[in-house]
Protein backbone atom coordinates (compact mmCIF):
# COMPACT_ATOMS: atom_id res chain seq x y z
CA UNK A 1 0.00 0.00 0.00
CA UNK A 2 0.75 3.60 -0.32
CA UNK A 3 2.06 5.91 2.77
CA UNK A 4 -0.10 6.17 5.65
CA UNK A 5 -2.38 9.22 6.23
CA UNK A 6 -1.05 11.31 8.43
CA UNK A 7 -1.38 9.26 11.51
CA UNK A 8 -2.92 10.33 15.13
CA UNK A 9 -1.41 9.47 17.94
CA UNK A 10 -4.40 10.14 19.94
CA UNK A 11 -5.81 6.85 18.47
CA UNK A 12 -5.64 3.61 20.72
CA UNK A 13 -4.54 1.78 17.74
CA UNK A 14 -1.73 3.83 16.32
CA UNK A 15 1.42 2.59 18.15
CA UNK A 16 4.97 5.17 18.29
CA UNK A 17 8.06 3.19 17.77
CA UNK A 18 10.51 5.66 19.03
CA UNK A 19 10.84 4.47 21.99
CA UNK A 20 12.41 1.20 20.53
CA UNK A 21 14.83 2.66 17.59
CA UNK A 22 16.24 1.70 14.84
CA UNK A 23 18.83 -0.66 16.24
CA UNK A 24 17.86 -4.40 14.63
CA UNK A 25 17.56 -6.78 17.72
CA UNK A 26 15.70 -4.07 19.60
CA UNK A 27 12.59 -5.37 21.68
CA UNK A 28 9.54 -3.96 23.04
CA UNK A 29 6.36 -5.00 24.37
CA UNK A 30 3.30 -3.83 24.53
CA UNK A 31 -0.28 -4.60 26.58
CA UNK A 32 -3.81 -2.28 25.64
CA UNK A 33 -6.88 -2.25 25.84
CA UNK A 34 -8.66 -0.94 23.16
CA UNK A 35 -12.35 -0.26 21.87
CA UNK A 36 -12.99 -2.47 18.96
CA UNK A 37 -13.91 -0.31 16.23
CA UNK A 38 -17.07 -0.43 13.51
CA UNK A 39 -17.55 -3.44 11.49
CA UNK A 40 -15.46 -5.57 13.30
CA UNK A 41 -16.15 -8.66 12.27
CA UNK A 42 -18.25 -10.85 9.83
CA UNK A 43 -20.78 -8.58 8.27
CA UNK A 44 -24.59 -10.18 9.22
CA UNK A 45 -22.96 -13.51 10.87
CA UNK A 46 -20.99 -12.57 13.41
CA UNK A 47 -18.25 -9.94 15.39
CA UNK A 48 -17.13 -7.75 17.77
CA UNK A 49 -19.62 -5.40 18.72
CA UNK A 50 -18.39 -1.66 18.14
CA UNK A 51 -17.16 -0.15 21.53
CA UNK A 52 -16.43 -3.77 23.12
CA UNK A 53 -13.12 -4.02 24.78
CA UNK A 54 -10.28 -5.75 23.17
CA UNK A 55 -7.31 -6.66 24.28
CA UNK A 56 -3.76 -6.44 22.86
CA UNK A 57 -0.40 -8.22 23.49
CA UNK A 58 2.17 -7.10 21.07
CA UNK A 59 6.09 -7.64 20.30
CA UNK A 60 7.60 -5.03 18.89
CA UNK A 61 11.10 -6.07 16.96
CA UNK A 62 13.54 -3.87 15.20
CA UNK A 63 14.92 -5.01 12.26
CA UNK A 64 17.05 -3.61 9.13
CA UNK A 65 13.65 -2.91 7.30
CA UNK A 66 11.09 -1.89 9.76
CA UNK A 67 9.75 -3.08 12.48
CA UNK A 68 8.29 -6.44 12.99
CA UNK A 69 5.32 -6.64 15.33
CA UNK A 70 3.67 -9.71 16.56
CA UNK A 71 0.50 -9.92 18.59
CA UNK A 72 -2.64 -11.52 19.97
CA UNK A 73 -5.79 -10.38 20.07
CA UNK A 74 -8.88 -11.26 23.07
CA UNK A 75 -12.00 -10.18 22.73
CA UNK A 76 -15.52 -11.21 22.98
CA UNK A 77 -17.70 -11.86 19.70
CA UNK A 78 -21.65 -12.02 19.36
CA UNK A 79 -23.75 -13.36 16.26
CA UNK A 80 -26.70 -15.80 15.99
CA UNK A 81 -26.37 -19.65 15.38
CA UNK A 82 -26.91 -20.51 11.65
CA UNK A 83 -28.73 -23.96 12.79
CA UNK A 84 -31.03 -22.03 15.44
CA UNK A 85 -31.01 -18.39 14.78
CA UNK A 86 -30.37 -18.11 18.70
CA UNK A 87 -28.18 -15.39 19.97
CA UNK A 88 -24.72 -16.15 21.13
CA UNK A 89 -21.13 -15.53 22.81
CA UNK A 90 -17.68 -16.75 22.22
CA UNK A 91 -14.09 -15.84 23.02
CA UNK A 92 -12.00 -14.95 20.37
CA UNK A 93 -8.12 -14.96 19.80
CA UNK A 94 -6.34 -13.77 17.00
CA UNK A 95 -2.86 -14.08 16.32
CA UNK A 96 -0.71 -11.87 13.59
CA UNK A 97 2.32 -10.58 12.49
CA UNK A 98 3.03 -7.71 10.13
CA UNK A 99 5.85 -5.97 9.23
CA UNK A 100 5.59 -2.26 8.93
CA UNK A 101 8.75 -0.99 6.49
CA UNK A 102 10.60 2.29 7.28
CA UNK A 103 9.77 4.72 4.14
CA UNK A 104 13.18 5.53 3.49
CA UNK A 105 14.62 1.32 3.56
CA UNK A 106 13.89 -1.14 0.29
CA UNK A 107 12.91 -4.96 1.54
CA UNK A 108 16.95 -5.52 2.38
CA UNK A 109 17.03 -2.35 4.58
CA UNK A 110 19.27 -0.22 2.48
CA UNK A 111 18.25 3.42 1.93
CA UNK A 112 16.34 4.45 -1.11
CA UNK A 113 16.41 8.19 -2.74
CA UNK A 114 12.25 8.27 -2.69
CA UNK A 115 9.88 5.89 -0.73
CA UNK A 116 7.42 4.30 -3.08
CA UNK A 117 9.85 3.72 -6.30
CA UNK A 118 8.62 0.19 -6.51
CA UNK A 119 4.94 0.88 -7.04
CA UNK A 120 4.23 -2.75 -7.01
CA UNK A 121 6.29 -3.56 -4.22
CA UNK A 122 4.32 -1.02 -2.17
CA UNK A 123 1.20 -2.64 -3.15
CA UNK A 124 1.67 -5.24 -0.02
CA UNK A 125 3.52 -3.36 2.02
CA UNK A 126 2.58 -1.37 5.39
CA UNK A 127 5.14 1.01 6.12
CA UNK A 128 6.07 3.44 9.04
CA UNK A 129 4.82 7.56 9.06
CA UNK A 130 7.31 9.04 11.95
CA UNK A 131 7.66 6.27 13.63
CA UNK A 132 4.10 5.42 13.91
CA UNK A 133 2.51 2.51 12.56
CA UNK A 134 -2.04 1.73 12.81
CA UNK A 135 -2.40 -1.32 13.60
CA UNK A 136 -6.28 -1.29 12.50
CA UNK A 137 -6.50 -2.82 9.13
CA UNK A 138 -3.78 -5.89 10.80
CA UNK A 139 -5.82 -6.20 13.43
CA UNK A 140 -9.38 -6.69 11.49
CA UNK A 141 -7.88 -9.24 9.21
CA UNK A 142 -6.86 -10.96 12.12
CA UNK A 143 -10.14 -11.26 13.95
CA UNK A 144 -12.04 -11.83 10.85
CA UNK A 145 -9.73 -15.10 9.71
CA UNK A 146 -10.52 -16.14 13.70
CA UNK A 147 -14.31 -16.07 13.75
CA UNK A 148 -16.40 -18.87 12.56
CA UNK A 149 -18.11 -18.71 8.93
CA UNK A 150 -20.75 -20.27 10.33
CA UNK A 151 -21.59 -20.10 13.66
CA UNK A 152 -23.27 -22.41 15.75
CA UNK A 153 -24.15 -22.10 19.64
CA UNK A 154 -23.16 -25.93 20.28
CA UNK A 155 -21.69 -28.18 18.00
CA UNK A 156 -24.53 -30.47 17.92
CA UNK A 157 -27.47 -28.09 17.87
CA UNK A 158 -30.22 -29.76 15.75
CA UNK A 159 -31.57 -27.32 14.65
CA UNK A 160 -35.35 -26.65 13.66
CA UNK A 161 -37.78 -28.55 12.57
CA UNK A 162 -38.27 -27.99 8.75
CA UNK A 163 -41.70 -28.23 8.62
CA UNK A 164 -43.04 -25.63 11.61
CA UNK A 165 -39.98 -23.94 12.38
CA UNK A 166 -39.37 -25.29 16.16
CA UNK A 167 -36.26 -25.27 17.86
CA UNK A 168 -35.58 -28.84 18.10
CA UNK A 169 -33.05 -28.53 21.56
CA UNK A 170 -36.09 -27.43 23.34
CA UNK A 171 -38.16 -30.21 22.51
CA UNK A 172 -36.22 -33.90 21.67
CA UNK A 173 -39.11 -35.38 20.69
CA UNK A 174 -40.29 -33.45 17.97
CA UNK A 175 -41.65 -35.13 15.12
CA UNK A 176 -44.38 -34.87 12.45
CA UNK A 177 -46.48 -37.84 11.26
CA UNK A 178 -44.66 -38.38 8.03
CA UNK A 179 -47.24 -39.48 4.96
CA UNK A 180 -45.65 -41.06 2.16
CA UNK A 181 -47.38 -38.64 -1.01
CA UNK A 182 -47.86 -41.41 -2.98
CA UNK A 183 -50.18 -43.48 -0.44
CA UNK A 184 -51.68 -39.84 -0.28
CA UNK A 185 -53.21 -39.66 -3.99
CA UNK A 186 -54.75 -42.97 -2.67
CA UNK A 187 -56.36 -41.94 0.25
CA UNK A 188 -57.46 -38.65 -1.14
CA UNK A 189 -59.28 -41.23 -3.98
CA UNK A 190 -60.74 -43.24 -1.77
CA UNK A 191 -61.73 -40.30 0.00
CA UNK A 192 -63.61 -38.93 -2.84
CA UNK A 193 -65.54 -42.48 -4.05
CA UNK A 194 -66.37 -43.05 -0.43
CA UNK A 195 -68.69 -39.83 -0.41
CA UNK A 196 -70.19 -40.82 -3.83
CA UNK A 197 -71.36 -43.72 -2.29
CA UNK A 198 -72.74 -41.67 0.11
CA UNK A 199 -74.39 -39.52 -2.07
CA UNK A 200 -75.59 -42.22 -4.00
CA UNK A 201 -77.56 -43.69 -1.07
CA UNK A 202 -79.04 -40.62 -0.11
CA UNK A 203 -80.51 -40.12 -3.58
CA UNK A 204 -82.37 -43.21 -3.76
CA UNK A 205 -86.04 -43.41 -4.38
CA UNK A 206 -88.04 -43.88 -1.37
CA UNK A 207 -90.11 -47.66 -1.09
CA UNK A 208 -87.34 -49.17 -2.15
CA UNK A 209 -86.10 -50.39 0.97
CA UNK A 210 -89.87 -51.24 1.72
CA UNK A 211 -89.87 -53.25 -2.00
CA UNK A 212 -87.14 -55.31 -1.05
CA UNK A 213 -88.58 -56.03 2.62
CA UNK A 214 -91.63 -57.65 0.62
Amino acid sequence: MALNARLDHRNPLVFDTHELGRRPGALQRLTRTVDAPKDFGIKGVIGVPEGAPVELELRLESVMEGVLVTGTARAGAEGECVRCLEPLQLDVEAEFQEMFSYPDADDRGRVIAEPGDDAEDDEDRLFLEDGLFDLESVLRDAVVLALPMQPVCQEDCPGLCAECGARLADDPDHHHDAVDIRWAALQGLAGTMQDGEKDEMSGAEPGVDEKQEK
